[in-house]
């Protein structure tokens, strides 16, 4: 089980009424797959670049395409770079995972639970190992679902997540996820000035 796929099934558990979004949810797993991916040696974060390590399969398809994406060349990429770039889509491509290995269900015709609300993880080994992450408070998970916008505020252990590439990792995705959202709003602004332009006002 990884960090990125516990963060995917606690999105759809603890979500069920108010989905998160998916450009939030998705930079949080491309920030929850470096943590994933310095666990099984394929990276280290050092500074704001993520530098690759000897590729070896990990047994997570998803983890898998994520290592073999990274950035070989020098000067690397940064941290930022790598969540706006593997980030794209990545909470529809959790979900599809998700559901084709018979974790999720699906209502018919639905073709976005996590913008329904209405599919929930199936009780499973992978859903209780992620619950319990969950209700244990596990630092890293609480952050990142934090910038996903599942919780409102990181759990009260900050402290334990001591450490250059936790730290720059976390203050990375809470960067993307401001910038995101700040777009958004953006549009939003121009989008109702536009509107007022067309009606008269």
């Amino acid at each position: 089980m990884t960090t990125a796929r516990d963060l995917a099934i606690v999105a759809l558990a603890e979500t069920p009424d108010h989905p998160v979004e998916q450009g939030e949810l998705s930079l949080a797993l491309a920030g929850a797959e470096v943590f994933d991916l310095i666990e099984a040696k394929a990276l280290i974060v050092d500074g704001d670049r993520i530098l690759p390590s000897a590729q070896a399969p990990t047994g997570d398809r998803l983890l898998d395409e994520a290592a073999a994406a990274l950035v070989r060349q020098e000067p690397y990429e940064s941290v930022e770079d790598w969540l706006w770039r593997r980030g794209r889509g990545l909470s529809s491509g959790y979900v599809d995972e998700l559901e084709q290995e018979g974790l999720t269900t699906r209502p018919r015709g639905l073709r976005n639970p996590l913008r329904s609300g209405r599919t929930e993880p199936v009780d499973s080994a992978d859903r209780r190992r992620a619950e319990e992450r969950w209700a244990a408070g596990e630092p890293v998970l609480a952050a990142l679902a934090a910038a996903a916008g599942i919780r409102d505020e990181p759990a009260d252990d900050a402290p334990e997540l001591a450490g250059d590439a936790v730290a720059a990792v976390l203050a990375a995705v809470g960067t993307a996820v401001q910038e995101l959202q700040a777009v958004r709003q953006r549009r939003a602004i121009e989008d109702a000035a536009f509107d007022n332009v067309w009606r008269g006002y």
